[in-house]
């Protein structure tokens, strides 16, 4: 497909930053958002909700569908995939956006912490890839996107963080794995991560701060880097690990400079983990 026109997208974690910022994204170009996330209510430190979401991506030229949704649910996995499915007439991506963080290492990090990464990080791409393909197949090109990095088992992405290197790598590999199962139903699945810290919610309280936020891009990026992923057709592009800048570099972006958190900042931007 050329455009999004009339195409149903399932984002989770659809609420705030990157989540939101693919919602409005694929809004534009005519696409059916579900608008899945657990925030029905603002939050003090952090703005966003699946109404206010849904009502922007009305009014970008999208149509939407808010689904309070908590991905450690099975059972309310497929309640909402089900629900978005009638509502829109078929589901042709889902992506697996909502994430947990927590920079701790393996000696400190509380299991329940872990659990909770674990579920929400791999758990849930598999809970609602499986929820979702029987629309999938259906699609005449269905495609399953997770954020989640390149596999680079350098000791130095475990060693003060493990717990959450294998939360996001177990997302990675179940990309690789799923590919090449769902390859023969014409299901294109892909990861894609930052190549530069990216300045959302979880930067600012989990990842340094103010600081940080001035060596971030925005999360336009990042949506910017999902439309041309999943604008691809024929499972061309599937089993892959890609970068948003060069998959943007790739489709002929050159002004990098649009998409920085602080646009007087003229030093380095900081790389995102997992980026050499």
């Amino acid at each position: 497909m050329s455009n999004l026109e009339n195409k149903t997208v399932f984002i989770t974690g659809a609420s705030r930053g990157i989540g939101r910022e693919m919602a409005l994204r694929f809004a534009a170009a005519g696409a059916n958002i579900v608008v899945a996330a657990k925030s029905v209510t603002p939050h003090p430190k952090l703005p966003g909700t699946i109404k206010s979401v849904a009502a922007e991506v009305d009014a970008a030229g999208g149509k939407a569908l808010a689904i309070q949704l908590d991905v450690r649910d099975d059972d309310a996995v497929k309640v909402a995939v089900k629900q978005a499915a009638e509502h829109f007439g078929g589901i042709d991506a889902i992506i697996n956006n909502a994430g947990a963080i927590k920079l701790i290492n393996s000696e400190m990090l509380p299991l329940k912490r872990f659990d909770l990464m674990f579920q929400i990080n791999t758990r849930a791409v598999l809970s609602l890839t499986q929820a979702a393909l029987p629309w999938l197949k259906k699609s005449d090109n269905g495609h399953i996107l997770s954020l989640s990095p390149p596999v680079n088992m350098d000791p130095k992405w475990f060693q003060h963080y493990g717990p959450y290197t294998v939360t996001k790598y177990g997302m990675s590999m179940l990309t690789t794995g799923m590919a090449a199962e769902y390859k023969r139903y014409g299901i294109a699945v892909n990861s894609l991560w930052p190549q530069t810290v990216i300045a959302t919610a979880a930067v600012e309280f989990e990842g340094g701060g103010q600081s940080t936020l001035d060596k971030a891009r925005i999360p336009q990026i990042m949506a910017d880097a999902a439309y041309e992923i999943i604008c691809t057709e024929n499972c061309s592009m599937t089993g892959e690990c890609l970068i948003d800048e060069t998959v943007l570099r790739n489709a002929g972006e050159t002004d990098f400079d649009q998409y920085k958190h602080n646009k007087e900042n003229q030093k380095p931007l900081m790389k995102d983990l997992f980026i050499e």
